[in-house]
């Protein structure tokens, strides 16, 4: 085991601009909170970033962005690894923990184009970019009319897109339009009862071994208690109605005082049957809270609309 307060630590990361500035923000953290410590990040590709022509959800969901990097930390050729929380799986390999949530950045999906300045503007058959079921959903319940065009890779790549003209609108994460500095190409913030935020989204997490006590100890400086509940019970919600990452559910859970209430939506894959509900409990137990939204959901069909779509998507591929 390892003894004496840390000196070093390695941080595994993907190198898109996001993670890496995600990466950098732990560092900076760290660095301000424990000083001497030399930190160094590992940069890893993944299988998720070296299979960008075809759908996530049709070939295993985004657990393919963690992978590598969770091998590598069972390894212990890294110290810790730092995630996107919308990208993490509900079940983590045996010997990992999320040592830690960051204070979530705004959660919600945003609406970028170069011409129309909101999301219902957008003219009849018009063409959005996004690469996400939950999406994908969301926005034909709104719009059947729009034609959804799978778009994959970074924020970078999917703006370059947008400027070529290949599609007419982009649907993007507010958090990391942000921490990328690129707000100014935000044409609209899509209001959480428009689209409903993916499990996590805009939170960053920090996933360590185990039985590093060293590590675990160091890393929780930096969890947010209120983000942590939030996003557990959201976490919570998936594990319960067995969607994985890639699935159409949108879930967000909020807090005031010490009541958490979560929100939830399942949508069909054409996006026109939609089931909301709405819980609250105490803070104190998230997990209650979660089950009481998922049992509800259950009872008008959740599971089955959910077998439907990936029915639907295997037929389409």
């Amino acid at each position: 085991m390892h003894s004496g307060p840390l000196k070093t630590l390695i941080i595994g990361t993907r190198g898109s601009p996001l993670a890496l500035w995600q990466a950098g923000w732990v560092k900076e953290r760290l660095t301000a909170l424990v000083p001497g410590i030399q930190i160094s990040f590992k940069e890893i590709k993944t299988t998720g970033d070296k299979m960008l022509d075809v759908s996530l959800a049709k070939v295993g969901g985004k657990g393919l962005f963690l992978k590598e990097i969770e091998e590598a930390l069972l390894a212990g050729e890294v110290d810790i690894a730092v995630h996107s929380m919308k990208d993490v799986p509900v079940t983590l390999p045996k010997g990992l923990v999320l040592g830690a949530m960051m204070a979530r950045e705004d959660p919600r999906d945003v609406f970028v184009s170069r011409r129309w300045t909101r999301f219902f503007d957008l003219p009849q058959g018009a063409r959005v970019g996004t690469s996400s079921l939950r999406r994908r959903t969301q926005l034909l319940h709104h719009r059947p009319d729009l034609k959804i065009v799978s778009l994959r890779g970074n924020v970078g790549t999917r703006l370059k897109r947008l400027e070529e003209g290949s599609v007419d609108a982009i649907i993007l994460a507010a958090a990391g339009m942000k921490r990328l500095n690129c707000e100014h190409h935000i044409t609209e913030y899509l209001e959480t009862e428009i689209l409903l935020p993916a499990v996590g989204q805009g939170c960053v997490g920090i996933e360590a071994r185990d039985n590093r006590q060293d590590v675990l100890k160091l890393i929780t400086l930096l969890n947010d208690p209120q983000t942590q509940i939030c996003v557990e019970a959201e976490r919570h919600l998936l594990q319960i109605l067995e969607g994985g990452c890639q699935a159409p559910i949108g879930v967000y859970g909020t807090m005031v005082q010490d009541r958490l209430t979560l929100v939830a939506k399942v949508l069909s894959y054409d996006g026109q049957t939609v089931l909301a509900e709405v819980a609250e409990g105490s803070m104190k137990d998230p997990g209650a809270v979660a089950r009481h939204l998922g049992d509800r959901l259950i009872r008008q069909g959740a599971q089955k609309i959910l077998q439907e779509v990936i029915e639907a998507m295997d037929n389409e591929g």
